[in-house]
């Protein structure tokens, strides 16, 4: 059985824990607001792009220039390896984030029948690696996660350069398919992973991109080639894409850590109403014998005392 004075040092050092939890708790709903902001603010610059395909899409065809040729970076079925980006977490305390994702993205290559050599891989987190040993791939990449918004525009930076390597410098088994797998957060506790392909360009979402029409009467102009443009489109294109895969990766890594702070919680307030119910019990039974012990000395003291 506990002592009085162990007990209540138990109790204090849950007490602080639980101010930690508390603390890591409201952390966690700060910056999913903060990624939530990140990802609304995301959808203007995918409204600008948007019709930024729609204006070169429509102005090829009717400029009819270059319409024999097929559009870039668009195919039905590539052929060559497939590169994987996936993005985890470098932090703990996020229940098994990094668990669900790593064997969402296994049962991906299983299903696509992926070996060690039809794929290139490149990880975003530390704390995803452990869980991607079954893949046994030998060699890959790994980033890591800026710990706010101002650092991810480096780290996209850094993924461009590899699709750079991967898809359009590669001289010998160049990547043909890149694909990005994350999580995607649905609420403030609930998430669950996703692929995204990012190139090449779907050539059903570019056929449907031409033929909405244009909600102006004034078609904007193009100045210059329409290749390079088209180019530099794409390029942002890239960017929004892996920029929106962070946010959501982000958003999620804290709706887990939410859900972990929320559930641990709980289990401290269950525990410690249990400690404090034990510490109470037992200070009682102590004075009942304090007490008792004080009868018993004082009718020691008194033996002729009448009953």
């Amino acid at each position: 059985m506990h002592t009085l004075e162990s007990l209540r040092n138990t109790i204090n050092s849950i007490e602080d824990l639980r101010a930690v939890v508390r603390t890591m708790k409201a952390l966690a709903m700060v910056s999913i607001r903060q990624y939530e902001q990140a990802r609304t603010a995301l959808q203007d610059y995918n409204h600008s792009l948007d019709l930024g395909f729609q204006a070169l899409l429509q102005h090829r065809r009717f400029a009819e220039t270059d319409l024999d040729q097929p559009l870039p970076l668009v195919s039905n079925s590539p052929q060559g390896k497939v590169g994987l980006i996936l993005f985890g977490s470098d932090h703990g305390l996020c229940g098994q984030f990094n668990e669900q994702l790593a064997t969402y993205a296994l049962q991906a290559c299983q299903q696509r029948h992926l070996t060690t050599a039809d794929y290139a891989l490149a990880t975003v987190g530390d704390r995803l690696l452990p869980y991607l040993q079954p893949l046994n791939h030998p060699h890959h990449t790994t980033f890591r996660l800026p710990n706010s918004l101002a650092g991810t525009p480096r780290l996209i930076q850094n993924l461009l350069g590899l699709i750079d390597q991967w898809y359009f410098e590669a001289e010998t088994s160049p990547v043909r398919q890149i694909l990005l797998i994350y999580h995607q957060s649905q609420s403030k506790t609930l998430y669950q992973p996703v692929t995204r392909q990012l190139l090449p360009l779907d050539r059903q979402w570019l056929r449907e991109m031409g033929d909405r029409p244009w909600q102006s009467n004034a078609f904007p102009l193009l100045n210059g080639p329409w290749a390079p443009t088209f180019a530099g489109v794409v390029r942002q294109y890239l960017f929004l894409s892996l920029y929106r895969a962070a946010v959501e990766s982000l958003a999620s890594e804290n709706a887990a850590r939410l859900a972990s702070m929320q559930a641990a919680e709980k289990n401290i307030e269950e525990r410690l109403g249990d400690l404090q119910a034990n510490y109470r019990q037992q200070r009682q039974n102590s004075i009942t014998e304090e007490l008792l012990d004080i009868v018993s000395g004082f009718e020691a003291l008194n033996p002729n005392r009448t009953r």
